[in-house]
């Protein structure tokens, strides 16, 4: 696999599983998230299933998870 930075296409990242919500609807409004090779995550837009990817650090997402879990995002939806 190539190695993967951020705004690689996720075209290219071949061999991963990628991932979404359960909470997700059948219109496409998704983030989907697959685990790297190197245990980085990488998330793409469902409705740009080739567009380009975002990569975090397994900490990166533990922190993030953290927040969500804490609330610290609920003023997005707001």
């Amino acid at each position: 696999m190539t190695h993967a930075v951020n705004g690689i296409p996720a075209g290219q990242l071949e061999g991963v599983t990628w991932q979404k919500s359960r909470r997700s609807n059948p219109s496409g409004n998704c983030v989907e998230a697959a685990v790297l090779p190197n245990g980085d995550v990488a998330m793409r837009n469902s409705r740009d299933p080739e567009g380009p990817a975002l990569i975090y650090t397994p900490a990166e997402i533990e922190a993030f998870l953290g927040g969500v879990r804490d609330g610290d995002f609920d003023n997005l939806l707001a």
